[in-house]
């Protein structure tokens, strides 16, 4: 007897003892005998029983997971052999060591070798079907203060027992990649940029958010909320306020890039700001079977079903499927839309700035609808709200133009209903409809 890829020998017990066996279970199983030397002949044991109670314990406490289904135990005459089959829950790994190479080994020839990251990481795959947010975490040292603050504004405590029925730890208690993502510890990221001007690379400023996808949610809305402008058309006398963007179509811009985007890149989820709109860009595209028109008719199938479900048990998500929705409803009166933009790898969804000098917004006396309103018709409004009459030179003056087209400005806001003539029929003057008293 020697020892090759599915044997290995041992004078004694020592804890070495369970490199072996988490080897065998990584690999194709195999026998250890306790009580030989290497070159395969007895090496009698003092006290069997006490070997034995040290083999079993130590590999029931210090292998995880559970790998005490595959391995069994026999006493022949003055040795014992250890069987370990293939294990069905790779990798395992030394419980003091953790899922990393110092913990998790493989077999190679006649000795155990230590396993690659990308040995670990394709175990976990085809042993956890390859669903990210299910499969165990490469690091197991893992904190929740933001979650466990998160899930005590709704009265709910982040237990042990809860862990494992939302999906943050498994069956055997290790956590999962959906834990990594709400832990302090997670390495997924969220950058928001605002560039000047509306196609340009220079930065005005930019910002990289770490830490738990509930504080990137929180730090990320905020930053948004502050970059998102308030601005004031006119209905008459009437100051009508509008943001660049609608407060829900930001918030639930940024939970869809964070809640549904594919996990298993390892890239940032991105925000762009520029003069004229805002992107989302999360990474993965649309799961499998979906196309767009599925997603804008409301049909919701979560790539991440246990991160979605938090965020639903939390109320950041009200319910499945209607983030889209609210987003085209809140631009429902203007004349430009969200647009939407999908790769095999990626989902992009654009906001347009309702501010912005090419699409700048205000209300008709005429029309129940937002109607567009040029800069030129903004500056006529904001001078007519401190004065009563203007007329065509001081539109010229006002806006830099020739006679003619000031002229044509006029005629555009009379029809848009903005203004009118005063009531002299040959009057050359202009006040606002209908202006508030």
């Amino acid at each position: 007897m020697k020892e090759d890829n599915h044997t290995e020998l041992k004078r004694e017990y020592t804890p070495e003892i369970k490199k072996s066996v988490v080897a065998f279970a990584n690999s194709q199983g195999g026998r250890i005998y306790v009580g030989m030397d290497d070159t395969g002949q007895e090496y009698p044991i003092d006290d069997i029983d006490a070997t034995l109670n040290k083999l079993t314990s130590g590999i029931r406490d210090g292998i995880l997971p559970d790998v005490t289904y595959f391995v069994r135990y026999d006493i022949e005459d003055n040795h014992i052999l250890v069987e370990v089959g293939e294990g069905s829950n790779k990798p395992y790994f030394l419980a003091d060591k953790g899922i990393k190479p110092t913990g998790v080994y493989v077999r190679q020839g006649a000795s155990s070798a230590q396993a690659s990251f990308e040995q670990i990481r394709q175990m976990i795959k085809l042993t956890d079907d390859d669903i990210f947010e299910a499969e165990r975490s490469l690091n197991q040292e893992l904190t929740f203060e933001i979650a466990r603050k998160e899930f005590a504004k709704q009265g709910l405590t982040l237990t042990e027992e809860n862990m494992r029925s939302l999906g943050i730890k498994n069956h055997d208690g290790l956590y999962t990649n959906l834990g990594v993502l709400l832990s302090e510890q997670c390495k997924h990221t969220l950058k928001i940029a605002v560039f000047f001007g509306e196609e340009s690379n220079e930065f005005k400023t930019r910002k990289e958010f770490t830490g738990s996808l509930f504080e990137q949610l929180s730090d990320g809305y905020d930053f948004l909320d502050i970059a998102n402008n308030l601005n004031a058309t006119f209905k008459g006398l009437e100051r009508v306020e509008q943001y660049d963007y609608p407060k829900v179509a930001l918030r639930e811009g940024i939970l869809n890039a964070l809640v549904h985007r594919d996990y298993s890149f390892s890239g940032s989820t991105i925000i762009n700001i520029y003069d004229n709109r805002m992107e989302f860009i999360s990474l993965g595209g649309l799961v499998a079977g979906l196309e767009k028109n599925d997603i804008l008719a409301g049909i919701s199938q979560p790539r991440n079903e246990k991160l979605a479900n938090i965020f639903y048990r939390l109320k950041h998500i009200e319910s499945y499927g209607t983030g889209l929705k609210k987003i085209f409803s809140s631009y429902k009166e203007f004349s430009i839309q969200p647009e939407i933009s999908v790769t095999h790898a990626s989902f992009k969804l654009t906001l347009p700035n309702r501010n912005n000098s090419n699409t700048i917004f205000s209300v008709s006396e005429t029309k129940t609808a937002y109607t567009p309103v040029k800069a030129q018709h903004k500056a006529v409004l904001e001078y007519l709200s401190k004065h009563e009459l203007i007329d065509n030179q001081r539109v010229q003056k006002l806006l830099d133009i020739k006679q003619t087209r000031a002229y044509g400005v006029i005629k555009e806001m009379i029809g848009l209903g903005l203004i009118e003539k005063t009531g002299n029929y040959n009057s050359k003057e202009y006040k606002l409809v209908n202006p508030k008293k």
